[in-house]
């Protein structure tokens, strides 16, 4: 995999930090945060639900607004970081996830459900920014042929925040759903805006690598040639790998939204819907686990190999729980959180690959293409009204072959014009 060439004044940056060490374990801390600010959502709905009185349709505009953000804010977040660059990238997106975090606070003393959508939607803007300046940074900081490692062992800690949220979540907000009030949320998201903007006056004045932002000479030219995202769209790795990020986001979630009504089947496990709940952990503890043991195996085995594997043993998987019963349906279901666990990094490092001063509009795109979390869990919901919620994971089956085929085939570095 050739690595996105770099400007003559970044080589040299990176050149006097011959170790990346400090820089990565900087942004470590921000894959755990943005981790375990989305999961929360899953505390939020039913706390929202409750204290609303709203149908579950209403409850999953939690969901519809967080991921819309993604989609509409993605592309305008890679065009600013393409002018300020990865690290005042994380800057702003600290601050306006910390914005967002903040407006819980009047809108629960307004008692209105629409500000609480109008808050989420603002962090998830803040976290979207985020995502198109950390992902690129860390697959720039260092070499290219472990980019997907390095991305995994972030991403790792992204799942180690999903692990430590619901425990905090269900401590601070869930008391008693049935009793939801507007105050039970105000200190929560109060002390995370705080946590947020302390971070963003940290990031602020780290002496790290001046990576992301394009020269002006080649902005100048991007200009001119009115091909700032029309240069970027002919790549067609980027696009495969757009839609990997597409399918692969919606089966993740679909398959977690899904789980508990899997679970209380009467051929699968017969769980309570409180006994079901408790095994979705498994499900995203698997993929914890299999992002700190991916990091280790990419540093030894092709990442396009790596997620090969991992996306035919996850079609195999959902095979098994689609057509048994019992215990191993139920465990093989749960497993396919391990498989989930290198697929976004590696997907996301390899689109990226060879993009040069495209790479912020190409983690603008990829980031936009999180919005399947949105719409496939949707479609999957329509597929199990009308078969039911075992024959609908041939949805998820379908998003995981494609992911197949980009890992061995779309993946491979390649434009439409020459240069």
């Amino acid at each position: 995999m050739a690595q996105a060439p770099l400007t003559t004044t970044q080589h040299s940056q990176l050149q006097g930090m011959p170790k990346q060490t400090f820089a990565l374990a900087s942004l470590t801390t921000l894959f755990f945060m943005w981790g375990f600010i989305t999961c929360l959502n899953d505390i939020l709905i039913p706390y929202l639900k409750g204290m609303f009185s709203l149908n579950y349709t209403q409850a999953m505009l939690v969901q519809f607004c967080f991921f819309g953000a993604y989609f509409v804010m993605s592309i305008p977040a890679g065009k600013l970081v393409s002018k300020i660059g990865y690290q005042y990238g994380i800057v702003v997106g600290l601050v306006v996830a910390a914005i967002g975090c903040a407006l819980f606070y009047p809108a629960a003393d307004a008692h209105v459900y629409e500000l609480f959508l109008f808050a989420l939607f603002v962090l998830a803007s803040g976290i979207t920014i985020l995502q198109v300046s950390a992902n690129p940074y860390v697959s720039v900081l260092g070499s290219a042929k472990t980019a997907s490692s390095r991305l995994t062992m972030t991403q790792a800690f992204n799942s180690l925040g999903t692990t430590v949220a619901p425990i905090f979540g269900g401590w601070l907000i869930l008391s008693e759903v049935s009793q939801a009030t507007a105050e039970q949320v105000k200190l929560p998201y109060l002390i995370l805006a705080a946590s947020l903007l302390v971070l963003a006056v940290i990031f602020a004045f780290l002496k790290l690598p001046k990576l992301g932002k394009a020269d002006s000479n080649e902005n100048a030219q991007v200009d001119d040639n009115f091909v700032d995202l029309g240069s970027v769209w002919q790549y067609r790795h980027l696009i495969f790998g757009a839609l990997g990020i597409f399918v692969y986001v919606g089966a993740e979630v679909a398959i977690g939204s899904f789980l508990v009504g899997f679970l209380t089947l009467d051929h699968i496990a017969a769980l309570s819907e409180q006994q079901a709940a408790h095994y979705i952990s498994y499900y995203f503890a698997g993929a914890m686990i299999g992002r700190f043991a991916g990091a280790v195996i990419m540093q030894k085995i092709n990442a396009h190999t790596v997620l090969a594997c991992h996306a035919v043993l996850a079609v195999v998987l959902i095979l098994v729980a689609m057509t048994g019963q019992g215990t191993l349906a139920m465990w093989a279901i749960l497993l396919v959180g391990l498989c989930n666990s290198i697929m976004f990094p590696t997907i996301f490092s390899l689109a990226l690959q060879g993009l040069g001063k495209y790479t912020s509009q190409g983690s603008g795109i990829l980031c936009l293409a999180i919005v399947g979390g949105a719409i496939i869990p949707l479609l999957q919901g329509v597929l199990a009204d009308s078969i039911g919620v075992q024959l609908a994971l041939l949805l998820p089956i379908g998003c995981y072959i494609y992911i197949t085929y980009f890992a061995l085939f779309g993946s491979k570095v390649s434009s439409s014009r020459h240069s």
